[in-house]
This record gives structure tokens, sequence and C-alpha cells, in this order.
């Protein structure tokens, strides 16, 4: 079990584009995602998703979870690895809502984002994903994807009058 430190908005990391994975069965890779997993766990719920390069290793490599719509009345959620995702809009629709990110700590901002995608990618083993997602499961893979492109919501935001402090945000909205 290995904590990893999270890289914060200022560090190059974040604005790199992330090498592909050659081999996403080895060992490191898989390594690297237990690390990832046990990182994200240890933030105690402060976040849903984790890209590579926000510990500080430049590959295309993201972890999120999602609600599990089989299960949703148990609160359930379920965890995807994507390796070398690809996505493609499947709408001109969008949704704008707020987003928070894990490297740029104690802000929130509105980000508008199309609101149904298909993403695909490999697993751990190897294998095919392939997924169409909507609503908050297609923006977690939008914010979680951006990372591998040297991207951060603030980049994304139309209006940066939104950007704020959560803990403002806590006293005034």
């Amino acid at each position: 079990m290995a904590i990893l430190k999270i890289a914060k908005m200022g560090h190059p990391i974040l604005l790199e584009k992330a090498k592909k994975v050659d081999d996403p069965t080895s060992p490191k890779i898989k390594s690297l995602v237990n690390d990832m997993l046990d990182t994200l766990k240890d933030l105690g719920g402060s976040g849903v998703g984790l890209a590579a390069p926000q510990v500080h290793v430049s590959l295309q490599v993201v972890i999120f979870e999602i609600p599990n719509e089989e299960e949703s009345k148990t609160n359930s959620v379920r965890l995807i690895t994507l390796i070398n995702p690809k996505i493609q809009s499947l709408t001109k629709n969008t949704e704008t809502d707020w987003e928070g990110c894990l490297s740029v700590p104690g802000l929130r901002g509105k980000v508008t984002r199309p609101n149904k995608i298909k993403y695909s990618g490999l697993d751990l083993n190897g294998n095919k994903i392939e997924t169409i997602a909507e609503g908050f499961h297609a923006r977690v893979v939008q914010h979680e994807c951006d990372h591998l492109f040297g991207i951060l919501y603030p980049q994304r935001m139309k209006n940066l009058e939104s950007l704020q402090f959560v803990s403002e945000a806590r006293h005034w909205s």
C-alpha cells in the first residue's frame, strides 16, 4: 500500500500530455492503479476519480467511481480503471455543473460539458471497455481524461465568476 502525493495546479506534470501505456497488464501498471486506489481511499471521499498525472506519473491511466445503477438502493459505487481512453461526444446538448479537483484544492467552478459520451479504453487485463455515459458519469470521465491531456477544469470554464473557494460557498450558497 502506498499513498501517493497529489500534484497541485502549477506543477508542470499537470500541463503535459500523458504517454500511452504499452502493456496494461504489466505489474508496473497494476501497482500504479493499486497505489492510486489507496490514495483515493485515503482522501476519505473528497474525490471520485484520479488520473495518473495527478500522482506525478505521466501515463494514460484513470480510475473513477460512479454510482452502481443496478444497486442504487444500496448507495454502492462501481470502480472503473481506464487505460489509454478515448472519448466521443454523442450529443450537442451540454450541462453546466460544479466541479472540483484534487489538484485544485479548496476551489470549485461551473464547467459546461457534453452530457452524453461514448468512451473506450482498456482495463487491467487488456480487455477493451466501451461504454455510453450520461450526466454525472459522463462528467467524471471527461474531467479525469482531461488530466491526460494537460487540462484542468478551470481551463474549461466559460466564466471565471463562478470560480470560488468551497469554504466561502458554504456561507453564501
